[in-house]
């Protein structure tokens, strides 16, 4: 599984808006995901971008608690990804979306989910949405 060309990177990081770009990219996993007959049951490889706009203090004193940990966050969609079978991309990537949330410094979310194999001949199909927090 390679990565793709057709994902650029998002300008977000902003100093006039004390806005840090936290992101993760290509995290490629496998999912019970899918509202077909043959996809239910079985394990599909899906492909997660996540996009942060993250509240940016100017001091952090080189602490992992000043910062949203994009570790942390990684492990927490990996639980969410093999916690079942979800039906649709869309609704995987609002849960991921919601877990981004969970982190009051984050001021929107941008998240895309891709199936690997949803397509034949194309490289993925699925999935980008984007939330504000409200």
């Amino acid at each position: 599984m390679g990565s793709p060309g057709n994902v650029h990177p998002l300008r977000i990081a902003d100093a006039e808006r004390a806005v840090r770009h936290v992101f993760i990219r290509n995290l490629e996993l496998l999912a019970l995901i899918g509202v077909h007959g043959h996809e239910k049951g079985k394990l599909q490889p899906i492909r997660i971008n996540v996009d942060l706009a993250v509240e940016d203090a100017a001091i952090i004193e080189d602490r992992l608690d000043q910062v949203v940990d994009y570790g942390a966050l990684t492990r927490r969609i990996r639980g969410l990804v093999t916690n079942g079978h979800t039906n649709l991309a869309e609704t995987m990537a609002e849960r991921i979306a919601a877990l981004c949330f969970e982190d009051a410094r984050v001021k929107s979310a941008r998240v895309r989910v891709e199936k690997l194999h949803a397509l034949p001949g194309a490289e993925s199909a699925g999935v980008e949405i984007e939330r504000k927090r409200t």
